[in-house]
């Protein structure tokens, strides 16, 4: 598998698994029924630095990275991931998280924190926590889960 920056002919392999794990409705507040055209400006947008893991020319995950807030704030980064449905399972979320952390301290951010991590998000939130994180915060209610209404989101930190 190799992780690299994203260009912009990759979209259409980072697509399909932003539209299937945002139509799942159980990971990230984005809706569920979000365009391909709105996705591209979230995911390739402004200030947004995108990379793309493939594994023999095939997308299997993707994440983002970019200031957490402009200004005074831009000295801690946020990213969001995702991974492919069918290549879960296989270390690729610890990989991307690792590269991401990387780069992170490469382009000189001191911190990287998540804004709404889904509490029911069990995996995620181990991965993250094996990684160094912890929870800073609780927003209770804050995300309405497709099957189970209104979960808590977590707000998680490390310094880099």
């Amino acid at each position: 598998m190799n992780i690299r920056k994203a260009e912009d002919q990759d979209w259409p392999r980072i697509w399909p698994i932003f539209r299937e794990v945002v139509r799942a409705g159980d990971t990230y507040a984005f809706s569920p029924d979000t365009s391909e055209d709105e996705a591209r400006r979230i995911w390739q947008g402004d200030g947004v630095t995108t990379y793309v893991a493939v594994d023999q020319e095939i997308a299997v995950g993707t994440y983002i990275l970019k200031a957490n807030h402009p200004g005074l704030g831009d000295h801690v980064a946020n990213a969001a991931f995702m991974v492919a449905f069918e290549a879960r399972g296989q270390g690729i979320g610890r990989s991307l998280a690792e590269h991401a952390l990387m780069e992170a301290r490469a382009a000189g951010y001191h911190a990287m924190q998540f804004n709404f991590v889904v509490s029911t998000n069990k995996g995620s939130i181990r991965l993250w926590e094996s990684l160094g994180f912890e929870i800073v915060g609780t927003l209770p209610g804050a995300f309405r889960h497709h099957v189970l209404g209104g979960v808590d989101a977590y707000v998680m930190f490390r310094w880099l």
